[in-house]
């Protein structure tokens, strides 16, 4: 068959038709120089914004990687991103990357309220463990349901007395497990509160005002605190309550055979705790000081220095030092102050016989009474 000339032109026509189409195809699809983009569209909740690149709609290249920066308003902080979060580097961190390889659509989370920081805390025979995203864990006794929080969520401190254990929730309130025969788990109309703290068989709380408020077993008087006021710290020990006043003076009631509640002289002081017969205090100056029982030498602390946390056990005292070692004397039956060797440690917990540290990178050491396995948390990381 013989091509004419027109059917030629037809042809090249086309051609030319073909390529203008994808021409503009390719050019809907690029930006200057021919490169492709996407559109990041950038939202935050109430409670904070998304300073790092801003909030809004922008075009970005093909591939880049965009920094993004989430900063919580005064009294917030940071949940966590949500929408397209596919190729964002850590959807719960505030600040992160997201890597453009389409449209995508994120969103910055903020709550009311402090974060939650990891912590632990040691009970009678049980531990409890809490993550930065509010859960908590918990290995040991499990008699009363103590170690039964699971379900927990926005938690912000966690605390655990000889059967029980309490959680501070970001809004305020109170949850809690475990023993309750003497109503120290009957928290949950309490509200407004900043700290809590359980002893053997009761639980303390403070509130946004400075005044604490109680309940449980109250046979030595440990519950009579509604006269207390201007208080910033709480302690609860066996059958004693301490608390810190504004002024860095010390007051207690409860058990005092051992002397343990004569902390009127005291000066200074920066932090609180209270064991079973004994009371803890730390100084400005690094100093520790103690008041009580010393059948097993829990108060032998007259060498410490360099202090910045202490805890007291049942019969043991421990103190965390500014380079992250730890310190600890009184009874050492389970090897509960064998602690000479730990390195990296954040924060310090003792229960009846055993110590707990969290480490500066989640990772969780215990040593002492191990019956229950109580010291069961080598799988642990509190992120």
């Amino acid at each position: 068959m013989k091509i004419t000339t027109d059917s030629r032109r037809h042809r090249c026509a086309a051609r030319v038709t073909f390529c203008l189409v994808m021409a503009a195809l390719v050019a809907s699809l690029a930006g200057c120089g021919g490169v492709v983009e996407y559109q990041l569209t950038i939202a935050s909740t109430s409670g904070g914004s998304v300073t790092t690149p801003g909030e809004g709609t922008s075009a970005c290249a093909r591939g880049t990687v965009i920094n993004l920066v989430a900063t919580p308003d005064a009294g917030y902080h940071f949940v966590d991103w949500t929408g397209d979060v596919g190729t964002i580097a850590d959807a719960n961190a505030a600040t992160t990357e997201i890597t453009m390889d389409d449209n995508y659509s994120v969103t910055a989370n903020f709550a009311f309220g402090p974060q939650s920081i990891p912590m632990v805390a040691a009970g009678g025979y049980h531990t409890v463990g809490l993550d930065s995203d509010g859960s908590a864990v918990a290995v040991g006794y499990n008699s009363a349901g103590q170690c039964d929080v699971g379900n927990w969520t926005d938690i912000i401190q966690i605390v655990a007395g000889y059967g029980h254990t309490v959680g501070l929730k970001v809004n305020g309130s109170v949850v809690g497990v475990g023993w309750n025969e003497y109503c120290q788990g009957q928290v949950g109309n309490w509200t407004d509160l900043i700290q809590v703290t359980a002893g053997s068989y009761h639980t303390v709380a403070l509130q946004l005002d400075g005044t604490p408020v109680t309940v449980g077993a109250n046979d030595h008087n440990q519950c009579d605190v509604g006269n207390w006021t201007d208080i910033v710290q709480v302690a609860a020990g066996g059958y004693h309550t301490v608390g810190l006043r504004v002024n860095r003076t010390a007051v207690a009631v409860g058990h005092s055979t051992y002397q343990q509640c004569n902390v009127g002289g005291w000066t200074n002081i920066i932090q609180v705790a209270a064991g079973g017969y004994h009371t803890v205090g730390l100084r400005t100056n690094g100093a520790v000081i103690t008041v009580g029982d010393n059948s097993a030498g829990q108060r032998n602390v007259g060498g410490w220095a360099d202090i910045i946390q202490v805890a007291a056990g049942y019969w043991h005292t421990v103190g965390l030092k500014a380079d992250g070692t730890v310190v600890a004397v009184g009874d050492n039956t389970h090897g509960q102050c064998d602690v000479g060797g730990w390195t990296d440690v954040v924060q310090i917990a003792a229960g009846y016989g055993h110590t707990v540290g969290l480490k500066a990178d989640g990772t969780v050491v215990a040593v002492g009474h191990d019956t229950y396995e109580q010291c069961n948390v080598t799988t642990w990381t509190l992120s």
